[in-house]
């Protein structure tokens, strides 16, 4: 067996392991099995394709796209990532509400760091409400019920973790220290030693019935009138005077509550007033920071599909289509940390051999006699490697050649000043008539 088929091998048994947790809900296992997988054969694409159906299940949507991104680059053909990918980016609006509920969960950190536990309580409420099934924020919110010592609503959070993922070990550790902090762990524990302790019952065992006397039926009558009369005594006395008195008690209480109604309610019309105007504020502050943020989340989705496509043509040994689009590439938008590592390893590369490649590609196009093309890939060129004389004087001889002796001349220019006593300079002045 080859080292490949060994690989390969090893990864489905480890996406068969996460398939089987997956299906027990416990989401957490199954990550750690699929990221395994890919580990030892990264074109397994089920396994890809179910990573990112988990990162969706707990709320990370971002990380989800990302896994079919790259699944659907690897496979371009039935795969079910296209599907994934059509039904959240089919959505009007959708990703952009993802990335304005991330932007909250990022806000309400930053409070709870600097103190403001109540708006970052409200904030998470508000994440959880929109997407119940971001894990991250529910833990976090949890947290911060606990350290006010809030232990049911805390509870109440966790329950809804272990709903989703029923093995993840944050949750688990949070929610014993919830039950030691409420006394639900001993119940659970007296309920669980009781289900072990009962005694069955012996064949010798005998039940008592309750003692039973026999009473005649005049003796019956007799302790019925006394009841009755002893009853309509204790009415009487007893309980018409105290029903009076609470009545009037009950009576004053009720003209003390309308009064104070009454009294309050003109404070809390101001008070509602006061909250509307605080409300509209808030519309339009939240109003103009999604327009800020509009297109932030699907620019990063555009620029994590140009690197896999660089990465690709690199596979593929194509450097010029990796040039062509690293030029258009922004790697600044990309911030996950495990990234930095291939972004400044493609960088490397492409930085040494992306210029001479765009040259390359220009000469062809300008011998074939495409020079709009040529052009283009002469630019793109001097982005990577602006140092390079050669490129710029065959870019001014092809202006010159369609008439644009301005541009050309600028060319020329820059040729004479930057490379002085060169044959291309000489070249230069030459063409420009000096």
């Amino acid at each position: 067996m080859d080292y490949i088929e060994k690989c390969r091998r090893i990864a489905n048994s480890y996406y068969n392991q996460g398939l089987e947790k997956a299906g027990i809900r416990d989401l957490t296992g199954a990550a750690e099995c699929l990221k395994k997988s890919l580990h030892f054969y990264k074109y397994q694409t089920d396994a890809r394709n179910l990573l990112g159906l988990i990162y969706y299940e707990i709320g990370e949507t971002a990380q989800a796209l990302v896994q079919w991104v790259i699944s659907t680059n690897l496979q371009p053909e039935k795969n079910r990532a296209v599907h994934y990918l059509h039904e959240i980016q089919g959505k009007p609006g959708r990703l952009e509400a993802e990335s304005a509920n991330i932007r909250k969960y990022n806000q309400a950190l930053f409070q709870a760091q600097n103190g403001s536990e109540d708006l970052a309580i409200l904030q998470l409420s508000r994440v959880v409400e929109y997407n119940p099934h971001f894990i991250k924020a529910h833990l976090v919110l949890a947290l911060l019920y606990m350290s006010r010592e809030d232990f049911t609503k805390a509870g109440k959070s966790l329950y809804k973790v272990l709903q989703i993922d029923k093995n993840h070990p944050k949750a688990l550790w949070y929610m014993s220290i919830v039950k030691a902090n409420t006394g639900r762990a001993e119940i659970e524990r007296r309920k669980l030693k009781n289900a072990f302790s009962h005694r069955q019952m012996q064949d010798d065992d005998i039940i008592l019935p309750p003692t039973y006397r026999e009473t005649t039926g005049w003796l019956t009558i007799l302790n019925i009138l006394a009841g009755l009369v002893l009853g309509a005594a204790v009415i009487f006395f007893l309980v018409m005077p105290a029903s009076r008195e609470e009545l009037n008690a009950r009576h004053n209480q009720e003209l003390i509550r309308v009064m104070d109604q009454l009294s309050q309610r003109d404070l809390d019309i101001t008070e509602l007033e006061d909250q509307l105007a605080a409300a509209q504020e808030e519309l339009g502050q939240a109003q103009q920071d999604l327009q800020n943020i509009g297109g932030v989340h699907a620019g990063e989705l555009g620029q994590y599909q140009i690197l896999v496509q660089i990465l690709s043509a690199l596979r593929g040994q194509d450097v010029g289509t990796a040039a062509v689009l690293y030029t258009d590439w922004d790697p600044s938008q990309i911030t996950a940390e495990n990234m930095q590592g291939t972004i400044a390893q493609i960088q490397e590369e492409l930085n040494a051999a992306g210029g001479p490649a765009l040259q390359q590609m220009g000469d062809a196009a300008r011998d074939a006699g495409n020079a709009d093309q040529a052009l283009d890939y002469y630019e793109r060129s001097l982005r990577i490697n602006g140092d390079n004389p050669q490129v710029l004087y065959d870019m001014a001889l092809l202006r010159q050649a369609r008439g644009e002796e301005e541009q050309a001349d600028k060319l020329f220019g820059q040729v004479i000043l930057n490379y002085p006593n060169t044959e291309l300079a000489e070249a230069a002045r030459t063409a420009r008539g000096y």
